[in-house]
């Protein structure tokens, strides 16, 4: 498989100052093993049959970069020609081709088709784990999900056009924060972090599936403990977590049933699960406002999952990078 040849120093690199401005990344860039990385991406191809394609640890760099500063494939295309930041990160010299939107729209693809986001997502968070960053076991699972809109609605019944939905996704209805029911027609997003919010564990289904039924997927089974809102309150997942060698500390908000509300020592309890619960809710809040995920850019499932996941990865990586600016960490 022939890669193009990229990444060597020109006249016109060499008369480039250094400045903190183009080497903001640096840090985050150096947090990952690139060679791992490129053990497990040697197979993937980005341009079309027979041509040279970029290298594929340079096209996963700018799928990064892309969740990172959340932009279209258009617009991530622009400002790799433009900006000396992010010909630095990717490996490109000034006088480097870039990938054009429809490769980096491709490798989005492959990397979903070919099964390696799950691989790549657990390598970075292994390598954060090596470096004393993440801690692994016997640290806390806040379980929680979210709903996000698909790329295109399904057009209303009756209307005459071509049918342009994304067929993989299904509606839910949901009550809002006032009591209103809004319908969504979308994904789904289910997701496992820690009390510093570094997500471990992701899962994406059509929207209209409940959130209590991804519960022990999202387990790790090195958790001591398990934090989730009264939707996966059942007694199935109660025994579960008992039953569980060594047992899991259940911390799943306790729920009214009909003719039996919460007690006043419940609420109470409800309210202090809270407290740690609200990680994974922020989480969502960080993906929703700074990595594009309010709305799927892809259709289908698969493309929403790599989607989720890059943006997980990215998440993590800033994370690391701030515990690691605050304590110190080697």
């Amino acid at each position: 498989m022939a890669w193009k040849q990229t990444g060597q120093l020109s006249l016109a690199d060499s008369l480039i100052n250094a400045h903190k401005a183009i080497e903001e990344l640096d840090e985050l860039h150096n947090l990952i093993d690139w060679q791992t990385i490129e053990q497990t991406l040697r197979h993937v191809h980005s341009s079309e049959r027979g041509e040279s394609a970029f290298h594929p640890v340079i096209m996963f760099k700018v799928l990064l970069l892309q969740k990172l500063y959340n932009l279209s494939d258009p617009a991530m295309e622009k400002q790799l020609a433009r900006d000396l930041l992010f010909r630095r990160f990717v490996g490109l010299s000034l006088t480097d081709d870039v990938p054009d939107h429809s490769t980096i729209w491709r490798y989005h693809k492959h990397l979903g088709e070919l099964r390696l986001i799950e691989p790549l997502f657990n390598q970075i968070n292994e390598q954060l784990a090596q470096q004393n960053i993440f801690i692994k076991a016997g640290n806390v699972s806040i379980i929680d999900a979210s709903i996000v809109e698909a790329k295109n609605k399904r057009p209303k019944k009756g209307k005459h056009t071509d049918n342009t939905q994304d067929n993989e996704a299904a509606y839910v209805s949901k009550k809002d924060s006032t009591g209103k029911v809004k319908t969504t027609y979308g994904f789904k997003i289910h997701l496992n972090c820690d009390e510093d919010s570094f997500v471990k564990k992701v899962e994406t289904t059509p929207a209209n599936v409940h959130d209590s039924q991804c519960f022990t997927m999202l387990l790790t089974d090195d958790e001591s403990a398990v934090y989730a809102d009264s939707a996966y309150k059942s007694q199935a997942h109660d025994d579960y977590l008992a039953e569980h060698e060594p047992p899991i500390k259940n911390h799943i908000h306790d729920r009214a049933w009909r003719n039996t509300p919460l007690t006043e020592q419940q609420k109470r309890n409800n309210t202090q699960k809270s407290q740690t619960r609200n990680t994974v809710e922020r989480v969502f809040g960080h993906f929703k406002l700074h990595y594009g995920m309010s709305k799927a850019r892809h259709l289908g499932l698969m493309q929403f999952h790599t989607s989720t996941l890059l943006a997980s990865m990215v998440h993590n990586l800033k994370t690391a990078l701030s515990l690691k600016r605050k304590y110190g960490l080697a």
